[in-house]
């Protein structure tokens, strides 16, 4: 039997968190979660972006670098709640565009992940849930994490402009699958069969 390397990317609160628990309860796969309620910098961060940037990168940076080990070394399917490479070409990127992380500390950060990611292997899948910045603020407001609540709207449209421009660079590089993460709700049976059945049925045709 097959064992895939599945990672979910999209911008701040677009639904990875869940989707990941539902392919690992479904399906049986090892999950992997994202630092987040436990991550130590994320709250300086938000209280202070241009002092925080380059230490939250490294942090998620060596983080993730070090799941995607972990699941190379599983003998199962494995999911992933937001990809590695995200830390550049999103995030990095943004906070380098929006004058929050400066020019020297923005090339270091991209040569470090240059090098280190040239020894992974690329994921079978990438899950990308796509929507709007409105509605990803809304929700952000609605599930009340207090050092997200200063999370500006230009923000997330700059991660979103971002990641449209990550999408077509890495399209032939990179196997992505794009979901409208708007109109799917996790909460009904029907839409997250169907979406399962999207991921698997992708993985086998990769």
């Amino acid at each position: 039997m097959p064992h895939y390397r599945v990672s979910i990317a999209g911008n701040i609160a677009a639904g990875k968190t869940t989707l990941t628990r539902l392919l690992a309860e479904r399906l049986g796969w090892c999950a992997y979660y994202e630092q987040v309620l436990d991550n130590p910098y994320l709250p300086s961060f938000y209280a202070d972006m241009a002092r925080w940037s380059f230490h939250l990168q490294v942090y998620f940076f060596t983080h993730r670098f070090r799941t995607f080990q972990d699941m190379l070394a599983q003998d199962n399917s494995c999911v992933q709640d937001r990809t590695i490479y995200e830390d550049l070409e999103i995030f990095a990127r943004t906070l380098n565009q929006q004058g929050f992380l400066d020019d020297r500390d923005y090339q270091n950060y991209r040569v470090l992940f240059e090098t280190l990611i040239e020894s992974l292997p690329r994921p079978d899948l990438i899950v990308y849930l796509q929507a709007p910045p409105e509605f990803l603020l809304e929700r952000i407001r609605q599930r009340g994490r207090g050092f997200e609540q200063g999370i500006s709207l230009d923000y997330l449209r700059g991660l979103e402009v971002a990641y449209e421009d990550w999408l077509q660079r890495a399209a032939d590089s990179l196997p992505f699958l794009s979901i409208d993460a708007a109109s799917y709700d996790a909460a009904c049976e029907q839409e997250v069969e169907r979406v399962l059945r999207l991921i698997v049925d992708q993985c086998e045709r990769s």
